[in-house]
This record gives C-alpha cells, structure tokens and sequence, in this order.
C-alpha cells in the first residue's frame, strides 16, 4: 500500500510538473503570437513610411524637373515670340513701302516722280526688313531635357526586405546573477556590420519550482544596447532595525508604532491587528551571490529583542533607515500609506543624519511629507523648507533615486504622475529614510525602474520652477 502511495505521488508530481512546462509554453505561445500581431502592425507602419519618404523624394524630383521643363520652354516662347513680333512689324513696313514704290510709276511729271524716287530710296535704305536676321533665335529641340530611368526602375525593382541577422548567442560564462542584478551577456555567431544596436526584453516570474510567468507581469524593453551585455538591477532592501526609534517595533521586516516603547508589547499576538506598522515585500532574485556587490552596502541590523541598546533615533524623530546604502545608480521602490496614518515621511538622508534630526529638517535629508493630524498637509521638505504641494495624496508613492544624476523624484505610482522632484549632488551614500506616527505604511523594493518614470526623467523640466526654492538650500 505504501509502495503504490509513493508510487502515485511521484506521477502526481511528474503530472504537476509536466503541467507546470506545459502552461509555460502555452504563456510563451501567446506572448509570442501577440508579438506576430504587433510586430506586423509595427513593421507594415514602417513600410508606409519608406514608402511614403520615395513617393516624397519622387514627387519633388518631379516638380523640379517639371520646374526646368516649363522654364526652358518659357525662355524659348519668348525669344521667338520676340523675334515674330519684329518680323511682323518689318513686314507691315515693307508691304506699306512696297505699295508706295508701285503707286509712284504712275506719277507723270519728272519733279514728283523724282521726290518719290529719292523717298523710296531712303525709306529703304532704313527698313528693318533689310537688318532682320532670317533664322530662328532657339530651336523647338527639347532632347537636352529628356528622362530615362531605366536604370533607377531596375534599382527599384531589387528593393527587398533587409536580411535578417543571426540571432545572438547567449554567453553563459559571461552572465552573472548576483546581489539583486542580473547580468546577461551575448555574442554574435558572425560578424554583422549592419547590426546597429540590440533590444532586450524581460519579465519578471515566481520563483518557486519552474518559472512560471505570472500574467500580471508584462514584457518590458530596454532599446539600443550598443554593446554584448547587460545589468539590470534592483535596490533590493530591508528596514534597519538599529537605526529605528524606540517606539518603533521592528520585527520580521514591520516597523510598528509603539507609543509605550515596547514595554507592553513584547507579548502581544502576532497577527494582531495594530496601528502603525510599515512592511517590507521584497521581490528575490532566483540566485544570490555570496559576496555583496560594491555598488551596495548593507549597514547592519540587529534582532529585535536588543531594543535597549537602540538609540539611533530618539525625541520626535519617529525614523527608520534603510539597510542597505545607495552609492550608484537608478533606483525605484514604492510605499504605501495606511488611510487613517496621521502622519509620514518618505525620502533619503545621508548616514550622518543626527539621533534628534528630522527627515526633511536638515541639509543630510530629503524627503515628501504628509500630516493628516489637527490639518491636512503635503509638502516637500529639505533644510527646514518645505514646499506645498497642490496635488492629491495618493495610495502609493514611489520613490525614484538616479545617484549618479543628483535626483530624487517622487511619483503616483498608479498614474506615474511627477508629485515632485529634487536637483542636488548627492556627496555621500543615501539611505532611504521613512517616519511613520499613528499609522502604517507598507513598503515595496526590488522594483525595476517603470518605463514610464524612465520616459518622465528624460522630458522632466516642468517641476523645476517649483523646486527652485528648496534646490537653492542644497547647493
């Protein structure tokens, strides 16, 4: 009985696994036949265009030689216009002469006939007939303006679709998973001078058993690689529970508001409901190297239970630090407040931040403020100046830090509305920062950074008029 029980559960489980490959392949198939259907509307979008730019090149060729055509036979008309114009009048002159001459034979008397003759002789003498040039000033010979395109309709007639590369090789000695960053490397099988950059896309999948593709996960791309690889990366981090305040409990990446400082709380059930607590989600990577990458250094954290030797924060700084500093890069990572959460903060700061120092009230700290307590409040705050902002608070913000680029943006992570950015170099390595009192915020990490924040930064000049103010006290 207990052979056949076996027995059965390793085909339940090899029929679990072939299911598992086979809903796989059939979220690869649609992913793929909706690619044939984009990537057709995208391509025939693009054969318009080349089309439509050699029906552009075409008709203005077109134009200017019709424009050398009508010019040419314009100039011509008018010489020869000019020429039957003076041949017309000379031969009204001499028909007008010639039935003077032949009246004058008539003439009897020797006197008159004598001035007759003398007038005749004058009058042709000075005739134009006698200058005019008899021969035609231009040719009707066009020949110099004729076309033949016999050799740019064969050229056109070779036109195809462009031969399409091999497809690159993955590198498996080159590519890397290791501390949160995934480094894919590939080579070409053959040399391609027409190669002009690569694309590469990814999606995010669980990762236990075989990975399967959650359908909420969309392909994103990352366009013109100029090189054979590529890092992606994410700030992947936990809440530090050495740098918390004392009425704040950290345990299993929460933070909770603890007004008692965790004299009465140490007992309490877990899954108990409670105000004022922040969550940790973090989203793992499939493999974890174990040297930490230079780029990232963790700061520490310390169990739970050593909550009398915590005193990075103390006074109203209801604060807790990141465990993980930012020296390089771009990073995202989104928080979302509680509804009925009186107040919270959200942003960066320096390691140097002081035990009584707020987020936002120093020159080592930048951060967005929300108070839902006496009135309601959102402002931006850096060196003790805060500046209101003139939006409505949304369920989730996420939190954008280009180190490199000197700029902390802050976003509704539902529409990617800009709620407000900060200009400043940062000289130090940062640490997110979060205050949180009577309320609760739930933190996401591990996030790449969204297109559409991607697309924000490169056009962001719109918000730099209202962050003039606080930009000032960062120099």
């Amino acid at each position: 009985m207990d052979s056949q029980k076996e027995a059965l559960q390793r085909i339940i489980t090899t029929l679990a696994s072939k299911n598992d490959e086979i809903q796989n392949f059939i979220d690869t198939l649609n992913h793929t036949l909706k690619g044939v259907q984009a990537n057709s509307s995208s391509i025939l979008l693009e054969l318009d265009e080349e089309f439509d730019g050699l029906y552009s090149i075409l008709d203005e060729m077109k134009e200017s030689m019709t424009n050398s055509i009508k010019q040419e036979q314009a100039r011509k008309s008018q010489e020869l216009q000019s020429q039957l114009s003076q041949c017309t009048n000379a031969l009204e002159n001499s028909e007008e002469l010639l039935e003077f001459a032949s009246r004058s034979l008539d003439i009897k008397e020797p006197e008159e006939f004598s001035k007759a003759a003398r007038q005749i002789k004058d009058r042709v003498t000075m005739a134009s007939a006698f200058r005019l040039s008899l021969k035609p000033k231009v040719s009707d010979n066009m020949t110099h303006l004729m076309v033949d395109f016999s050799q740019e309709r064969q050229m056109l007639q070779t036109l195809k679709f462009l031969p399409v590369p091999k497809a690159p090789e993955i590198d498996p000695v080159e590519c890397l998973v290791a501390d949160n960053c995934v480094t894919v490397a590939w080579r070409m099988p053959e040399e391609d001078n027409k190669i002009d950059h690569f694309i590469l896309e990814y999606r995010k999948t669980n990762f236990d058993g075989l990975p399967r593709v959650k359908d909420e996960r969309c392909w994103e791309l990352i366009d013109y690689i100029k090189g054979t690889e590529y890092t992606l990366s994410a700030l992947n981090f936990n809440l530090d529970s050495s740098s918390s305040h004392l009425n704040l409990k950290v345990e299993d990446n929460c933070v909770e508001w603890d007004p008692t400082g965790g004299k009465s709380q140490e007992n309490k059930v877990k899954g108990k409901e409670n105000k004022g607590s922040v969550h940790v989600t973090t989203l793992k990577n499939n493999k974890r190297s174990g040297t930490p990458s230079p780029k990232r250094t963790s700061v520490g954290s310390r169990p739970s239970s050593m909550r009398g030797s915590r005193d990075r924060f103390t006074g109203e700084s209801y604060t807790v630090l990141g465990d993980t500093a930012i020296e390089s890069g771009q990073h995202y990572w989104e928080v979302r407040a509680q509804k009925d959460c009186k107040s919270y903060s959200v942003g960066l700061a320096y390691k140097t931040l002081g035990k009584f120092d707020q987020l936002g009230k120093t020159n080592t700290s930048w951060c967005i403020h929300v108070n839902n307590w006496l009135q309601s409040t959102f402002a931006a705050k850096h060196n003790n100046k805060a500046k209101a902002l003139d939006v409505v608070v949304p369920e989730r913000i996420g939190v954008f830090c280009d180190f490199d680029g000197g700029q902390l943006s802050f976003y509704n992570a539902a529409s990617k509305q800009l709620l407000y950015s900060f200009k400043t170099k940062f000289t130090q390595p940062v640490l997110p920062g979060f205050m949180v009192w009577c309320g609760r915020l739930s933190l996401s990490t591990g996030l790449q950074v969204p297109s559409a924040v991607k697309t924000l930064q490169k056009h962001e000049n719109g918000m730099s008029g209202s962050t003039s103010s606080l930009n000032n006290a960062m120099q």
